[in-house]
């Protein structure tokens, strides 16, 4: 029972944050043989997608007093062989954005793992398919008013009609390049010529949603369902919520709102393979579909004394 997880390298990881780990942990813990890889690291021969993969033995971290205690280590490695991953029970894909060239071909690569031997988690396909921004479009019932351009024209018609939005680089992470844009602000043309390269590159503009201020819901889905969420809370002067610019979270508990909006999500990303997807909610309205490598179950756990990596792998291996 081995399963592979694709990575940034593991040193770089923060066990008290980071996802990966906590499912790795999770993995360990149910009996499977963990092994870890980079997508710089794999190979295709004879029709087959084979990785130089390394076994890890993880020391799990430990909550006192509400915090996450390190170990030190907090892992082993053993020595790295190349093995198809057609050999894996699950191969996980949880390299962090960008989704540069190097992360598309990665997804090609893993096209040719044999789906009746091994789960590519999420589908290669899938991950392609869905644009952490763009995929959200397509519920239109459960997002704010949303335009895509790169006409600075129509995104300032926009802003004045709202009179406040936020503008989102498409291929943005962790709350990069978003900008709070304001009807009347002489910066305005300058921000907008930036974010689109002079009108080169497509941009997303939301209307401003003030519930951002009381946070920014992550959800965690697990195959279209719902398992935890945590509220992601600005500070400061920060309009953006996310934990990479320092917002403060919270344990929360899911609204109605929240469910209805897990349910229309949840035939697509069933459909697509996108079997553990983070959504971002403010103020009762879908703004991300986080598919990579979302994150948030640390905080969860920490906070609600739940064990979400628990219920992935009982899922997976059950």
């Amino acid at each position: 029972m081995d399963i592979a997880f694709i990575i940034d390298p593991i040193a770089s990881l923060d066990p008290g944050h980071d996802t990966s780990v906590a499912l790795m942990e999770a993995a360990q813990a149910a009996g499977a043989q963990v092994w870890v890889t980079e997508i710089s690291q794999l190979l295709i021969r004879e029709g087959q997608v084979w990785a130089a993969v390394t076994p890890i033995q993880l020391s799990p971290v430990q909550l006192v007093a509400g915090q996450w205690q390190i170990p030190q280590p907090w892992f082993q490695a053993g020595a790295a062989e190349w093995r198809p991953l057609n050999s894996f029970r699950a191969v996980w894909m949880r390299k962090d954005p960008p989704v540069n060239t190097a992360y598309l071909y990665a997804t090609y690569c893993l096209d040719l793992v044999d789906p009746q031997t091994t789960l590519v988690l999420n589908s290669p396909a899938g991950l392609r398919h869905a644009n952490e921004k763009m995929y959200a479009l397509q519920f239109t019932s459960v997002i704010p008013k949303t335009i895509v351009t790169g006409d600075k024209q129509r995104i300032r018609e926009f802003v004045q009609q709202q009179g406040m939005a936020v503008l989102k680089p498409l291929g943005g992470k962790a709350g990069e390049g978003i900008l709070f844009l304001q009807a009347g602000d002489r910066n305005l043309n300058s921000m907008i010529e930036i974010s689109t390269q002079r009108g080169q590159l497509p941009v997303m503009v939301q209307e401003y949603l003030p519930a951002a201020k009381e946070g920014d819901k992550r959800i965690i889905l697990l195959n279209g369902e719902p398992i935890g969420a945590v509220n992601r809370i600005p500070t400061g002067d920060e309009f953006r919520g996310n934990m990479a610019t320092g917002g403060r979270v919270a344990a929360v508990e899911l609204t109605e709102r929240d469910r209805q909006i897990c349910q229309t999500l949840a035939p697509a990303l069933r459909r697509d393979g996108l079997y553990f997807v983070g959504i971002d909610v403010i103020g009762g309205y879908l703004t991300e579909v986080n598919v990579t490598s979302p994150t948030g179950v640390r905080e969860i756990d920490r906070l609600n004394d739940t064990h979400l990596g628990q219920q992935v792998m009982a899922w997976l291996l059950g």
